[in-house]
């Protein structure tokens, strides 16, 4: 029987990673490498092999779209779209069923719906299993840095989002002192309101971002702001904050600078088999972000329909996709900050010196977790 098939598009994040693979570019002028690079076709960049769950095997491949962040912010939507319908086709000729969105063709536009609605394939974002084990990762960061989620300060920066609320609305039934941040108070108040419904739980509402941050012991930050957030000033010795949002909340210059606080960027998973993907985009070994694993669950699941697109998001998607993950052997396998993996060594490290800062600063931290 023959294996199911997927495809994922991929691109570069900056120019860098364009000189990994073509070194003899690094001298030339960087607007020449931009006006080059948007020329370029979509590429097959590589066969992924290996695949297989209990429940059947699957094969795919790696679209390359050559553009970058930066272009896909500048330019005007519908030219990226172009680019990414025609990654999508390529996709499709190659025998693909369903094809995943990756970093910020997931984001452009109305976040996928106008792609779907161009290829005579399935599509997704990945953003529903993305939040799973964004999720799943806080709350083995925040273990492993002593916190108790059940007593610690819980903030969730953008959360009136799509992502936002419905990360507000699976916290609310695990944690017991939530904070939404956003600009729109009255929006957060409705939010509020329902969470109190439906959870009993009363969670607290702010616009004020450095307050609400400051008194946080972990952050969820999902907001759709052009510029970063959360400064290395705003953030309390020991805390941990998982950074969903593209482009990012938290400013660069926090790992720069604070070396006492984990941040995250959603989980690295574990995929089921002897898998290769013949390519390095910066993962151990039979790993993948959890944006690609959801196209691959889908495939194996043969689940070829339109699954996380547009801006909203469901509680159940998450919980759907979430079971079929255990189903199939997918699992959370590690962390990565800044495009970088998250050893344990560096957590320790982490935990030590936010340990150390917090004595030198006489603070008493009440949310540790228990030793009894």
């Amino acid at each position: 029987m023959e294996s199911a098939k997927f495809a994922f598009i991929i691109h570069p994040l900056t120019t860098e990673d364009i000189f990994k693979k073509y070194k003899f570019m690094r001298s030339w002028p960087e607007p020449l490498i931009n006006n080059l690079i948007r020329l370029i076709p979509p590429i097959h960049t590589s066969d992924i092999t290996g695949i297989s769950s209990p429940y059947g095997d699957l094969e795919g491949y790696f679209i390359g779209l050559f553009l970058t962040s930066q272009q896909m912010l500048e330019l005007p939507p519908e030219v990226t779209m172009k680019k990414i319908i025609k990654a999508g086709r390529k996709a499709a000729k190659l025998g693909a069923k369903i094809v995943g969105l990756g970093a910020m063709t997931a984001v452009v536009g109305d976040a996928g719906l106008t792609i779907a609605r161009n290829l005579d394939i399935a599509v997704t974002t990945g953003n529903s299993y993305t939040v799973a084990t964004a999720l799943e990762g806080t709350e083995k960061a925040a273990k492993l840095m002593g916190i108790d989620m059940e007593r610690a300060e819980v903030a969730i920066l953008g959360a009136t989002g799509s992502i936002g609320s419905v990360c507000a609305r699976i916290l609310a039934r695990k944690v017991n002192y939530l904070t939404l941040i956003a600009r729109n108070v009255s929006r957060m108040e409705n939010l509020a309101e329902s969470i109190l419904r439906d959870t009993g739980l009363a969670v607290k509402v702010t616009s004020n971002v450095e307050e609400a941050v400051k008194r946080a012991d972990i952050v969820i930050a999902v907001s759709s702001a052009a510029d970063s957030l959360i400064k290395p000033e705003d953030l309390k010795p020991g805390a941990v904050v998982c950074d969903v949002a593209r482009p990012r909340d938290v400013s660069v210059k926090v790992a720069e600078k604070r070396d006492d606080v984990l941040i995250i960027e959603g989980g690295v998973v574990e995929v089921p088999g002897d898998v290769n993907f013949n390519l390095n985009f910066g993962f151990p070994p039979k790993t993948s972000y959890a944006c690609m694993a959801e196209t691959m669950i889908l495939a194996l699941e043969k689940r070829y329909e339109n699954f996380s697109l547009g801006r909203d998001m469901t509680v159940s998607q998450i919980d759907e996709i979430n079971a079929l993950a255990v189903k199939h052997g997918f699992k959370l396998a590690g962390f990565r900050s800044f495009e970088r993996a998250v050893t344990p060594e560096m957590i320790e490290s982490i935990k030590e010196k936010a340990r150390l800062k917090k004595e030198k600063m006489g603070i008493i931290i009440p949310h540790m977790v228990s030793t009894r």
